[in-house]
């Protein structure tokens, strides 16, 4: 199967974009928390985790995502098990955003064009283009993004692709370890594409201020196991496999608040996010969003 061009994963993208149903979402530090999936790893939704971290930091997460198409869990199925409701509308995603700090939008609420791949990516059971677009078509049409993906090959791609798009501030990430988010357990590769330039680095643990570690005990076979690990993390609960959860929370949120532009620094983010964590702000933020869906729901 051929690799997809620049050119032509850009033009997919702003035809998704053209036909999506769009919510409206106004102010600063507006960022999105996805990955491609397809890395084979089955860890916990990290990215998911890390929306409301970025939330209790004063950021705003426009959170794009599904249900899970090549992994155990997606960010709908954690979301769905936590008691918040996905079938909301585009201006009730958009209360949410601005009273809880962070809201769902369902991709297949919002890109009706593709209910008719859905049948045939589950049965492929594979990566494929739709796994690169959906981080490129969020309907909030978020400039700034922390966006993880299962092929370090496809860092400076899509880059150039989101630079195309007109984003503003972006992470591409993967890590050596495989994992399409950045790890704890040795280094990770980054194209960023800010102020208009891209660039391409590595970075380690230690650099900001955590510790390089495996990530045994981290991969989950549900939803409702991801959800239980992730409310550990947050919770800051005793034991290893928490701790480890928690930092890793802590360093892809940290991206993610550093690309909003709350933090000036990725090692600011990170020092941010696990305050944001320490504090419980993190965990509260899941309730809130539950409750607040809720209320949209009856009202």
């Amino acid at each position: 199967m051929k690799g997809e061009t620049v050119d032509e994963i850009t033009g997919a993208a702003q035809v998704m974009r053209e036909l999506a149903t769009p919510v409206a979402i106004s102010g600063e530090h507006l960022v999105d928390t996805c990955g491609t999936g397809g890395d084979g790893a089955n860890l916990f939704n990290v990215s998911t985790a890390s929306a409301f971290v970025v939330a209790a930091c004063g950021g705003k997460v426009a959170k794009h995502g599904n249900r899970s198409v090549s992994s155990s869990t997606g960010s709908a199925d954690v979301l769905e098990a936590a008691g918040i409701h996905l079938d909301l509308t585009p201006e009730q995603v958009a209360r949410c955003v601005d009273e809880v700090g962070v809201g769902f939008m369902f991709a297949p609420a919002h890109h009706s064009a593709m209910k008719h791949a859905i049948g045939p990516r589950k049965e492929l059971a594979m990566r494929t283009i739709f796994n690169m677009l959906g981080p490129m078509t969020n309907p909030a049409g978020v400039k700034r993004q922390v966006i993880g993906v299962f092929d370090k090959a496809l860092c400076r791609p899509m880059a150039e692709v989101l630079q195309k798009l007109g984003s503003e501030h972006v992470m591409v990430v993967h890590a050596s370890d495989g994992l399409d988010e950045l790890t704890l357990s040795g280094t990770s590769f980054i194209a960023e594409l800010k102020d208009g330039k891209i660039n391409e680095y590595t970075i380690r643990p230690e650099a900001l201020g955590l510790s390089t570690t495996n990530l045994s005990g981290l991969s989950v076979n549900s939803a409702e196991e991801s959800l239980h690990l992730i409310r550990d993390a947050l919770g800051k609960q005793e034991g290893e496999h928490a701790q480890k959860a928690a930092d890793i929370i802590a360093l892809n949120a940290g991206a993610a608040v550093y690309v909003s532009g709350i933090a000036n620094t990725l090692e600011e983010g990170v020092r941010m996010a696990e305050d944001a964590i320490g504090s419980g702000l993190a965990k509260a933020k899941i309730q809130d969003l539950a409750a607040f869906s809720d209320c949209c729901k009856i009202s």
